[in-house]
């Protein structure tokens, strides 16, 4: 079956200077009318080579409760292994249509392939993104089938970003863990120890001819416990504080931590999952990798039993994580 990649629709909306329906928003969604603008919102930016684990963990604990998102520097991936990551992902994208739909979705292949739509959307909105998915952690999880061959450096490129990545999300784990009172390898092991799954993404939001009404990604918080994104230079993540939409601040190299569904309910709603959306941009391509950490599918997830009593009974059901992401793809109620 084919299907209309945004890609393809930018590239002749750009000649019209219009956007196909299905791409523009509501008013109380339109980025134009709901933006604060002339604001950048500056999250909580945490330097990871502080040598002092207890206000680490008190900034990050802080961070998570107050903001649910923050942006870690020197956390020990070098800007070479960034910038290679970054170079691979716009490659594959650049590549004729042909090349990229040999590794599209299928109905088999569930989430893991190249694709443009995600979930279901409210009267069939769309959002202005291509995307790419696959496994990059643990190794029996990992099915090369749904990497790019081309360019031939980007399974290098991904397994080296993959191997640095985990030392950052061992230690975010264990200083979120710290932050609860719980030990130091609790939260890790609730959300599945060392068969979490690191799932990677590559969003490529073309340029759009209407920036003004058309949304990358819609509102959402992620489904996963953490994730951690790395950015390209153009402007486009948005945080709700408030009630309004703020500008993320761009750090060159700097990871961005969001905190998922997953953790605000183990933590039983102490950190929270931070609503974002992504904008788009008239002249340049926005792209972005941000890295899901997911529970198995078959793990059970709920508040963790220390952090639950009388005066603070467990705010949300305990399911397993496959469950969880049916009913949230699906719009049904948790």
């Amino acid at each position: 079956m084919e299907v209309d990649r945004v890609q393809a629709i930018a590239s002749l909306s750009k000649k019209v200077d219009t956007i196909p329906s299905e791409f523009i928003r509501s008013e109380n969604e339109q980025p134009a009318i709901t933006t604060l603008h002339g604001v950048v919102l500056e999250v909580p930016v945490i330097d990871l080579s502080i040598t002092d684990e207890e206000k680490l963990v008190e900034l990050i604990a802080e961070a998570s409760e107050k903001w649910g998102i923050f942006q870690v520097v020197n956390h020990g991936i070098s800007d070479e292994a960034i910038s290679k990551l970054i170079e691979v992902g716009r490659e594959f994208f650049e590549l004729p249509k042909e090349e990229k739909e040999e590794i599209a979705k299928t109905p088999e292949s569930g989430i893991e392939g190249y694709g443009t739509s995600l979930q279901k959307e409210v009267d069939g909105k769309k959002g202005w993104v291509d995307h790419l998915f696959h496994k990059i952690w643990p190794p029996p999880a990992v099915n090369y089938k749904y990497w790019p061959k081309n360019p031939p450096s980007y399974r290098e490129a991904n397994e080296e970003y993959a191997n640095k990545l985990r030392q950052v999300s061992d230690n975010l784990f264990k200083y979120l863990s710290l932050g609860l009172g719980l030990e130091r390898h609790e939260l890790k092991a609730a959300v599945g120890g060392d068969d979490l799954i690191y799932l990677m993404k590559i969003n490529y939001y073309p340029p759009c001819p209407r920036p003004d009404l058309a949304l990358g990604v819609v509102a959402h918080t992620d489904m996963s416990s953490v994730t951690i994104l790395v950015p390209n230079e153009v402007q486009g993540l948005q945080v709700s504080k408030d009630g309004y939409w703020y500008d993320v601040k761009y750090i060159p190299n700097a990871l961005i931590v969001h905190i998922g569904d997953q953790i605000e309910i183990l933590s039983n709603g102490k950190y929270k999952a931070v609503l974002h959306r992504t904008t788009v941009n008239k002249e340049k391509t926005r792209m972005s990798w941000p890295v899901f950490l997911e529970p198995p599918p078959e793990k059970e997830v709920g508040p963790i039993p220390k952090l639950v009593n009388e005066e603070n009974p467990p705010k949300y059901k305990t399911k397993m994580y496959k469950d969880y992401v049916y009913c949230k793809l699906n719009k049904i109620p948790q």
